[in-house]
């Protein structure tokens, strides 16, 4: 009898000193919170879809976050955001203090270009929604459909190492055989709109259909640029006669590759913190993501802009990841030889 009350005593000890330990844990956190200002680093130059994102993204997080930091966007354009991805895989502070967004192929640069991280050991937040990715042309170029772009001698704007207009350019030209010529390193999509508008460019790939609606309405509605492709798993329905990438490829390579670059549509505005993030503070900032993009008032926000809301889970690219890097060698050797950027 006195054994059995000692195990029980020795039971409700053991329960209270976890139940204690997983409140001064959660204290800990919001302490921590509480006197730290949280850095959202932006990979683009201010005015873009991924700039306009993460600043949406950060006039609501912090509520979400225990303590009620303050999240602090800073602009950290270069390589096509691959500069801002470097920063925060080896020398941004990994305490929760920080994260950031880069480009959506930045996640598979490390396999088909030149970066150099693994990506996936990043603490992945998520990523605000899906996405459809197109080419377009300014309206004064003679580039007006795919056609013209694979047989028309052009000029396409690029953001440098990693940039998704670089690699989809890229990837166009030595795939398909596109004559367009890849001039690269403006800092984000929206330095290259305006050379395009400016007469320097004839237009550029990689170009998300949320950044299009959302920043350029007036293209929609004036008629001032021409869609020549779109790269997705399905199409835009506000594109009907812009063909998928996909129905143009007449080889199964081709399709391979696509497939593999498509990987990255699913994960279009994608957050991600420093590897080896403290688990207490990575669960607290996967809560907040999660917790923010479900947040009524970040929703109505989103819809007064016409941004697109269609939340993907960390597990979701967690699991994504580990896919694209089972990929087999010979398709990822096709695949880097086709869309390794090439500045020219």
């Amino acid at each position: 009898m006195r054994r059995t009350r000692r195990s029980l005593s020795t039971l409700c000890c053991l329960a209270t000193l976890i139940a204690f330990g997983g409140i001064a844990a959660a204290d800990d956190v919001a302490d921590f919170y509480k006197r730290t200002n949280v850095s959202l680093v932006i990979g683009f130059s201010a005015g873009g879809g991924y700039d306009a994102y993460a600043r949406l993204l950060a006039r609501f997080l912090g509520k979400h976050l225990p303590g009620g930091p303050t999240v602090v966007p800073q602009q950290m354009a270069g390589a096509g955001s691959l500069r801002a991805a470097n920063y925060i895989y080896t020398v941004a502070p990994k305490d929760g203090s920080i994260f950031g967004t880069f480009s959506r192929s930045i996640s598979i640069s490390p396999l088909v270009d030149k970066a150099q991280f693994d990506s996936r050991k990043f603490t992945w937040l998520g990523s605000v929604t899906d996405d459809n990715t197109i080419c377009v042309s300014s309206s004064a170029s003679p580039v007006k459909n795919w056609d013209d772009f694979i047989n028309t001698p052009s000029k396409f704007g690029g953001e440098g190492v990693g940039g998704e207009p670089d690699s989809w350019l890229s990837m166009y030209r030595n795939v398909f055989g596109a004559k367009a010529q890849l001039v690269t390193g403006y800092p984000g999509t929206n330095d290259i709109v305006l050379a395009m508008e400016r007469g320097e460019v004839d237009g550029l790939c990689g170009l998300s259909w949320s950044t299009i609606k959302t920043q350029h309405p007036q293209w929609l509605t004036g008629h001032l640029v021409n869609f020549i492709v779109q790269a997705a798993l399905q199409k835009e329905p506000a594109l009907p006669s812009t063909p998928l990438a996909t129905d143009l490829a007449k080889t199964p390579e081709q399709l391979q590759i696509l497939k593999l670059m498509l990987v990255t549509e699913a994960m279009a505005r994608p957050f991600a913190a420093p590897p080896e993030t403290p688990p207490d503070r990575k669960a607290a900032l996967l809560a907040a993501f999660d917790g923010t993009v479900n947040d009524p008032d970040f929703l109505a926000e989103a819809q007064k802009l016409n941004f697109d809301v269609r939340p993907v889970s960390a597990a979701k690219i967690d699991a994504l990841l580990a896919d694209v890097y089972s990929t087999p060698k010979e398709v990822i050797d096709r695949a880097k030889k086709a869309i390794a950027s090439e500045g020219q």
